[in-house]
């Protein structure tokens, strides 16, 4: 959940969300929480690419508009090594592509929970994940990082 900050007589906004840059430069976040997936999907544009794994418990990546296929298969292992469903099973799964435009949240929605009018299926392989892991591990990132 994001807060303020005071340094000196400036406020900065504090925005709790994933980072991750891809080999392209390109710069990704993702939600950490119910509160922040809702304040990242919230305020992506309606042309933005977001991600989420086909179970719940999974970050809400924002991917930008018109991101390339690596740039996508990149933060589609990005959102699954955060899942609820990895860290449970460890085997292949489902990130679900859609435009934060297909998206729709009623005031009924718990916090975290959106409704997706379309979307389409990206399959990332658990060795792709383990790769990744692999690659925080070596570059001093806690795995466990929420």
């Amino acid at each position: 959940m994001g807060g303020f900050l005071k340094v000196g007589l400036l406020y900065l906004f504090m925005v709790n969300f994933r980072e991750y840059v891809t080999s392209s430069g390109l710069r990704v976040l993702g939600g950490r929480s119910a509160e922040s997936n809702d304040e990242l999907v919230s305020d992506a544009g309606s042309k933005d690419v977001l991600l989420h794994t086909d179970a719940p418990g999974s970050p809400f990546v924002n991917v930008g508009v018109e991101p390339s296929k690596s740039d996508l298969k990149e933060a589609a292992v990005f959102c699954a090594k955060y899942s609820q469903e990895w860290r449970n099973s460890k085997k292949d799964l489902t990130v679900n592509k859609f435009m934060r435009s297909d998206m729709n949240k009623s005031v009924l929605m718990k916090g975290g929970t959106w409704g997706v009018k379309k979307s389409e299926k990206i399959k990332v392989k658990a060795v792709d994940v383990l790769k990744f892991e692999k690659e925080l591990r070596s570059e001093g990132i806690a795995l466990g990082d929420k």
